[in-house]
């Protein structure tokens, strides 16, 4: 009788390949192991060192285990965030049980108006298990360019907007930077990646 290990990683192939199957009208712009584009190796994106809503310091050895999904916005973004998080979400679902092995990150290039309580109940709003993150504007900046991530305060009347990347990172259970995945890649894309991340656990 096999053990639950090997029952879980059969479990994971078996979703593996059924969402690889779903994602082949996807994005086609990695390499042939994945559905979105492979960074394995980069020289960017080694690390962060930010706060959580609670005030606590979170780096990425935090979430070791896990797939981390990162993403740059700010609350007050009329759609280019609110649709990374709903399709994180969906990814999430997509998962299923595998979804506990999945940490999603916002953060903030709005730290002046993205206060900790307006960051977590942001959060919170598309799945309480994601989690955002902010640190002070100098540092916000230090890290975009850490991540090769571009933002920027458009003026609007009396206040402003913020122009920014829409990329998000995927790093793997041993916390290395693996993918980019662009605004346009499908949810189902995204957890075939995912899922084939967490066979190499």
């Amino acid at each position: 009788m096999p053990s639950s290990r090997s029952a879980a990683r059969l479990a994971v192939r078996l979703t593996a390949a059924l969402l690889l199957t779903l994602s082949l009208a996807g994005c086609d712009s990695g390499s042939p192991g994945f559905r979105n584009t492979d960074v394995t190796g980069a020289s960017y994106g080694r690390d962060f060192r930010l706060l959580d809503p609670d005030g606590n310091t979170r780096t990425l050895a935090d979430f070791r285990g896990k797939v981390v999904m990162m993403f740059f916005g700010f609350t007050q973004c009329p759609d280019i965030c609110p649709t990374a998080l709903s399709r994180a979400a969906e990814v999430r679902r997509l998962l299923g049980e595998q979804a506990a092995h999945l940490q999603v990150i916002f953060v903030t290039v709005d730290p002046e108006r993205d206060l900790p309580e307006v960051l977590g109940s942001y959060t919170a709003a598309f799945d309480p298990a994601f989690l955002g993150l902010y640190t002070t504007v100098e540092d916000t900046r230090t890290l975009a360019d850490h991540f090769r991530v571009f933002y920027r305060k458009v003026p609007t009347g009396n206040s402003y907007t913020m122009d920014h990347t829409a990329t998000s990172y995927v790093f793997d259970p041993q916390g290395r930077l693996r993918l980019a995945v662009s605004y346009q890649s499908t949810a189902e894309s995204i957890a075939a990646d995912m899922l084939a991340l967490l066979q190499e656990l």
